[in-house]
């Protein structure tokens, strides 16, 4: 069977070739190998972008979009859509105080340096949205639960999770959890270096109490918009950004407490097997910072810190 060939001048300059089994752009000999060939030394290949990827019906197996949410190529596996593909490149070497972006669903987030330590200036969003009482579980699916199951919640202050999500059901301290690559879950000690850098040498670690100057106050986003009126005090003078993202009550069934506190989970358990962990707390007009420890299954936020590059 003789080869069917149609060349078109686009314009002046572009060349559109059909062949019998592949489509050529740009060339006359689109290369055997692929169905379509587009050639060009100045220019790329623009994918469809979406905005949502529920908003396509019935996606094939190996359907790719460029996600304008994510923003990164995704492809369609035949079940569900797949992370993100690829890592940003970056043209310097990243440094804290950059933004961090997390390679699993391209989120990006603020970071800061405090004293030695580099810490994620947000509160974590990753993972499936569910319903509490669907309960978060150990099923290799990172899940999530946002305020009044309110996806903009999690957006503005990040998922609230239990412990044993947040450590992804491992109890070592340190441990990466549901952290990026790089990141981990940050250890009690870790806290309480931070706390008593923010606050000059003022705490004691082994408090279960509040305790302090104005820790509370250095570390919590200033105004109304995060807090509640009128937020007294508060200067977020390190950059951490705190915001009220309230909590998960499984006791009560509720969410409560938003624009009010933000409780944040430690990787350190009071006693190994024991059904509390350390947290630390801040909260609206609150000049000082809490160290408790709840039941693990409270759902409260995570802020990650960087490892050590020298561990």
């Amino acid at each position: 069977m003789k080869t069917i060939l149609l060349t078109l001048l686009v314009s002046c300059f572009a060349v559109f070739t059909i062949a019998q089994n592949n489509i050529g752009i740009n060339t006359a000999t689109p290369d055997a190998s692929s169905a379509l060939d587009v050639t060009s030394n100045n220019k790329g290949f623009l994918p469809p972008r979406v905005a949502d990827t529920n908003a396509i019906a019935s996606p094939a197996e190996g359907l790719m979009i460029y996600d304008m949410f994510s923003h990164c190529m995704r492809y369609y596996n035949g079940v569900k859509w797949s992370d993100c593909m690829g890592n940003i490149v970056a043209n310097t070497p990243w440094v804290c105080g950059d933004e961090l972006v997390d390679d699993r669903d391209g989120r990006s987030y603020a970071t800061v340096q405090i004293g030695t330590q580099c810490w994620m200036a947000e509160s974590i969003n990753v993972g499936t949205a569910i319903e509490p009482t669907t309960g978060q579980s150990d099923n290799d699916i990172i899940e999530r639960y946002c305020y009044d199951n309110l996806p903009s919640n999690c957006n503005t202050y990040g998922g609230l999770y239990t412990w044993d999500e947040a450590m992804q059901y491992t109890t070592t301290e340190g441990t990466r959890g549901i952290c990026p690559e790089g990141w981990h879950i940050p250890t009690d000690d870790e806290f309480c270096t931070l706390e008593n850098f923010v606050d000059s040498g003022t705490l004691d670690c082994n408090r279960t109490t509040w305790d302090g100057n104005d820790a509370g106050n250095k570390l919590r986003e200033t105004g109304t918009t995060y807090w509640l009126a009128p937020n007294t005090g508060a200067t977020n003078s390190t950059g951490f950004s705190g915001r009220g993202a309230g909590q998960y009550s499984t006791n009560g069934s509720t969410f409560e407490n938003i624009t009010e506190i933000l409780i944040m989970h430690t990787s350190k358990e009071t006693a190994p097997g024991s059904a509390l962990r350390f947290v630390r707390e801040i909260a609206d007009g609150e000049s000082q910072i809490y160290r408790g420890s709840p039941v693990k299954n409270m759902a409260v936020s995570v802020r990650c810190i960087k490892d050590d590059p020298s561990n």
